[in-house]
């Protein structure tokens, strides 16, 4: 979680204030612009990034914007992408030099010094630069189409957008002419902008400021300043509302959570770090093939597989150090899709849990009612893509594994396997965005902020009374209050609410000391004798996790699934545009099976395995024919007994202190014993063969050289764990925050122990069981 950087400036200062999820700021004061912008604050570095467009439908001013930047001097040249990364879309760089700006339009087609971009046309409205920081004021012709390296581009202000923010500490080689080579940026980082609200009807008035121009057609670089004075900012503020509850992250949980306690009649603030994701949330995320059609890559569950190769992955978090979701949904929006009723073992008392969460038979029902599965995603009823499913049915009924239609029978987890259970509505990916948010913001009584970071809680000792963010325009310090009996729940997941807590001076004194030491981040902790020493952060645990590859003649590896995006089979890409079926209304698995194994410490621990058609990697000293690869991922679920922890570095980067996979000896034991279980019938089928890994490795020296990356299945739980006692968890059985009044915790976070299979389903039953225990605790809203 990114915290916002305290700058105090003078009245000669030209500061502005900005928020993640963007606000008005207008450029008032003797010598100001007079330009009111829509702007975007960085919290790494102190910059502001603004933006004013034409009102929408506008035909004087056309494929054009007026920008503003403002840079603390100590950056010797910024820019700014006007899209979701650095490749193929259109950038602005600039700098200070001899009292003026000089600036540039430039492209990008791989990750390398940008070039000389030929057409748009920059104009300086005006400069100011003083002991604190540079303001650059300009108006951008033909600069919201482009065409970079063949591929077409843009902004489309009527809808959400990502942009790029980029930052050098190191001046550019030549800085007297805009072109010059530079230094690779100190940082450079992705962020939503509401282009919706950046339009002006006084935009015609604007753009009669300035009194030079830069064309980028041209080298030449005549750049003056129209004014070097300083300015004052008038900052637009907006009043501060008090809630019932402030929800913190919309991901699987805070959905739920959301949904559930508007329909109890609760004011309820949902604040997202992120954006949107599938076409009902607000994105437009949409692949080339299904132009005009209101189908995001987060809608079309077979483009999953694509989430892990595209060049701008704006919806990953970026300050921690595994993958999780920073969008409308968090990880129900970018994974597998696959979707397990939970069975009992997911909550008993042996997994951890305490009296009160076992069998929750009305949650349950909750859930099912609102989102049911399904085996067959494709609305025609058809399954595609089968040949997976067919090859290692046979391996397994070597066995004597039963296949049964596994949501029907939740409990059934030994001995069985079954094609995957998906969410899916309409050959799209539903889930929570799908259903309960679209209920929760119907309601007057819900509010979502979007793009918003969260930076801590403000507190007196256990009680808490607001929650900081970086939007500063509201109340003129980002904190949002709450009612006199309001609530904060926390729904980050494991390693975002881990954050939050530590920047509020909850958890180890190793991690609230690093926050200490933090210049940006101490301000925003309680008073020392106030901190509240909890476990946050110990008792982590994942899935371990080992891929098999194999050949098989009848299989079709889909092209390993690579052209999914820009170049997916004709036929298939037809056959979705017309009626949101076949290969690409499932994700990629093809088949799931479970098998309960006992350990050496008399514990019983359960195996997943997963098949799909490709391979994520392929290492063998022999040929193979490559269309016609598969994968089985092979997991330890349930019953893992090794634990690690996560934490944060001194920047507040999320990362894993110790490795949660294997710690303890008889996890990997039993692991192997399932790998060699699933291999031991592959004789059974004709024309099968294993290519990693191959023969010239054993699986056991496979598994011990396996990188912890490797094994890395996302699936964190644990981190601000449920229990009975403050001295090994962090919530009570209400998931209330020990040694607090206010603060919950309904995510990943509070989970004792590995559910029985990918926990999107799971997750949100623990939200709904959570949502009536919090609002029947005495003394809340």
């Amino acid at each position: 979680m990114v915290t916002l950087k305290k700058v105090v400036l003078s009245l000669a200062s030209l500061a502005v204030s900005a928020t993640a999820q963007s606000s008005q700021n207008c450029d008032t004061g003797t010598t100001g612009t007079g330009i009111c912008f829509q702007t975007y604050f960085d919290p790494v570095f102190g910059s502001w990034f603004s933006w004013v467009f034409p009102p929408l439908g506008d035909t004087t001013y056309t494929k054009e914007f007026i920008g503003q930047m403002t840079v603390p001097i100590a950056g010797k040249w910024a820019g700014v992408s006007l899209g979701s990364g650095m490749n193929s879309n259109l950038l602005i760089t600039a700098w200070p030099y001899n009292g003026a700006i000089v600036k540039s339009a430039r492209q990008a087609y791989n990750y390398a010094q940008p070039t000389q971009y030929v057409g748009p046309t920059i104009t300086t409205l005006a400069t100011t630069i003083n002991s604190t920081h540079w303001k650059w004021t300009y108006r951008c012709q033909n600069c919201t189409t482009w065409t970079i390296n063949g591929a077409s581009g843009g902004i489309d202000s009527s809808v959400y957008s990502v942009f790029g923010w980029a930052y050098g500490s190191t001046a550019v080689t030549t800085p007297s002419d805009p072109f010059s080579n530079m230094v690779q940026h100190d940082d450079a980082r992705l962020y939503g902008f509401d282009t919706t609200q950046a339009h002006s009807s006084s935009y015609s008035s604007y753009v009669n400021l300035g009194s030079t121009s830069t064309t980028s057609t041209t080298k030449a670089s005549t750049t003056t300043t129209s004014s070097t004075t300083t300015t004052t900012t008038a900052i637009v503020t907006v009043s501060p509302t008090p809630y019932d509850y402030v929800v913190v992250g919309a991901g699987n949980c805070g959905l739920v959570v959301a949904d559930r306690l508007t329909e109890a009649g609760k004011n309820v603030l949902l604040i997202e770090r992120g954006g949107p994701s599938t076409y009902n949330t607000g994105g437009r995320d949409i692949a080339p093939w299904l132009t005009g059609k209101p189908y995001t890559r987060f809608d079309v569950n077979g483009l999953f597989e694509a989430m892990f190769s595209s060049s701008n992955p704006y919806w990953w978090c970026n300050d921690i150090s595994v993958f999780a979701g920073c969008l409308i949904g968090g990880g129900a929006a970018i994974n597998g899709a696959l979707y397990w009723y939970p069975p009992d073992a997911d909550f008993a008392s042996d997994n951890g849990w305490p009296s009160g969460w076992q069998t929750p038979n009305d949650a349950y029902a909750k859930l099912k009612a609102r989102l049911p599965s399904t085996q067959t995603p494709s609305p025609d009823g058809k399954l595609y893509l089968t040949q997976v499913y067919d090859v290692v049915s046979k391996m397994l009924n070597a066995r004597n594994f039963q296949p049964i239609v596994i949501n029907d029978n939740p409990n059934s987890k030994n001995y069985v396997y079954g094609r995957p259970a998906f969410s899916a509505q309409g050959g799209t990916r539903y889930g929570p965005m799908a259903t309960y948010f679209q209920t929760a913001k119907a309601r007057s009584n819900f509010k979502l902020w979007q793009y918003t970071y969260v930076t801590g809680l403000v507190r007196t000792n256990g009680t808490i009374t607001g929650v900081r963010t970086n939007y500063t325009a509201y109340g003129g310090n980002g904190i949002v209050p709450l009612t006199t009996k309001g609530r904060v729940i926390l729904s980050a997941g494991a390693f975002g609410t881990a954050r939050i807590l530590f920047q509020s001076g909850i958890g180890p004194s190793d991690m609230i000391a690093l926050v200490a030491g933090n210049s940006q981040y101490a301000s925003g902790l309680p008073p020392s004798s106030a901190y509240i020493n909890l476990p946050v952060g110990n008792n982590v645990s994942d899935n371990p996790s080992i891929n098999l590859v194999f050949t098989h003649p009848s299989v079709d590896s889909y092209d390993n699934w690579a052209p999914i995006w820009s170049s997916p089979r004709t036929a298939d890409a037809a056959q979705y545009v017309a009626s949101q079926s076949g290969v690409f209304a499932g994700t990629s698995p093809r088949l799931n099976y479970w098998e309960a194994l006992g350990g050496s410490d008399g514990k019983t621990r359960y195996i997943q395995g997963t098949a799909r058609p490709g391979a994520a990697s392929v290492t063998t000293v022999y040929p193979y024919n490559a269309s016609q690869i598969f994968t089985i991922t092979v997991y330890l679920s349930n019953g893992i007994t090794s634990r690690g922890r996560i934490g944060i570095d001194s920047t507040m980067y999320g990362k894993v202190l110790t490795n949660p996979w294997f710690q303890d000896p008889v996890d990997k034991a039993v692991l192997l014993t399932g790998i060699n279980n699933l291999l031991s019938t592959m004789s059974s089928v004709s024309g099968l063969t294993m290519i990693t890994p191959d023969n010239t490795t054993t699986i056991t020296d496979y598994v011990n050289n396996y990188t912890p990356a490797g094994m890395n299945s996302n699936h964190w739980m644990g981190s601000t764990k449920i229990g009975t006692s403050s001295s090994n968890s962090v919530v009570d059985a209400n998931t209330k925050v020990w040694g607090t009044t206010n603060l919950f915790v309904v995510d990943a976070g509070i989970v004792p122990g590995q559910p029985m299979s990918n926990p999107h389903a799971m997750l949100m039953t623990v939200a709904e069981i959570a949502v009536p225990k919090i609002l029947a605790l005495a003394g809340g809203a």
